[in-house]
C-alpha cells in the first residue's frame, strides 16, 4: 500500500549537500605525506576546504549531533503511527476475504486515505529536516567567512582556492586546519530547532 517508514530514509535527509555529507561521513585515513614529493609552495596561493572546516570544527560536530537528536524526535513521532497503520493493513488483509464487497471497499479506502496522509507527513518531515540542516550549516558558513578572510590577510594570500577542486597541492598552502582552530575559538554551538514548513501563512491585511 505504501513504503514502510524507516529512520534510514529520514537520516538520508541529513546528508544533503556537500557540507552535510562532510558532517555525516567518518573521515578517511589521510594518504601518507611521504608518498608524494611536493614542489615549493606558490607564493600568495592558499587553499581552503569549507566543507572540511565545518565538519572538523566543534560547532560542526555540535550541528551533526543536534541534527541527529532532531531526527530521533521525528522518528519517535512517525514510527508508532507507521507501526499502527501497518498492523491495521495486515489485519485487513487477513479478514478481507470474509467481508462483503461494500465493507471491503470501504475499509480499504479508509486505509488508503490514512496511508496517503502519513506519507504526506513523512515527506513534510524530510523537507523540514533538510531545511533545518541547510539553515544550520549556512549559519556555520557565515561564522567561517570572516575567519577565512582574516587568515587570507594574515597569510598574505593573493588567491584562495577551494581545496575540493584541487587534486594535489603542497599542504603548506592549506589553511583549513588554521580555519578550524580559529572557528573553534569563535563559536562551539548555537541553539536551533527543527524548521516547521506546515505553518499556515498569515491572512492578508484587508484594504
Amino acid at each position: 500500500m505504501r513504503p514502510q517508514f524507516t529512520s534510514l530514509a529520514l537520516a538520508a535527509a541529513l546528508g544533503l549537500g556537500a557540507a552535510g555529507q562532510a558532517l555525516a561521513q567518518t573521515p578517511a585515513a589521510a594518504p601518507s605525506a611521504a608518498a608524494i614529493s611536493h614542489g615549493p609552495p606558490i607564493p600568495g596561493v592558499c587553499l581552503l576546504s569549507v566543507d572540511q572546516a565545518i565538519a572538523d570544527s566543534k560547532v560542526g560536530a555540535y550541528v551533526k549531533t543536534r541534527l541527529q537528536q532532531l531526527a530521533q524526535v521525528v522518528s519517535a513521532e512517525l514510527q508508532p503511527e507507521d507501526d499502527k497503520l501497518n498492523a491495521d493493513v495486515k489485519a485487513f488483509q487477513a479478514k478481507a476475504s470474509t467481508l462483503d464487497a461494500t465493507s471491503r471497499q470501504t475499509q480499504a479506502q479508509a486505509l488508503q486515505t490514512r496511508a496517503q496522509a502519513f506519507q504526506q507527513k513523512y515527506q513534510l518531515r524530510q523537507r523540514e529536516m533538510q531545511a533545518t540542516q541547510e539553515k544550520a550549516i549556512n549559519r556555520v558558513a557565515q561564522e567561517l567567512d570572516p575567519v577565512a578572510q582574516q587568515l587570507y590577510q594574515q597569510r598574505h594570500c593573493s588567491l584562495l582556492l577551494n581545496r575540493q577542486g584541487v587534486l594535489i597541492a603542497n599542504p603548506s598552502m592549506d589553511i583549513t586546519q588554521a580555519a578550524v582552530e580559529a572557528l573553534n575559538a569563535k563559536i562551539t554551538q548555537f541553539p536551533f530547532e527543527r524548521e516547521h514548513l506546515d505553518t499556515a501563512p498569515a491572512p492578508a491585511a484587508a484594504h
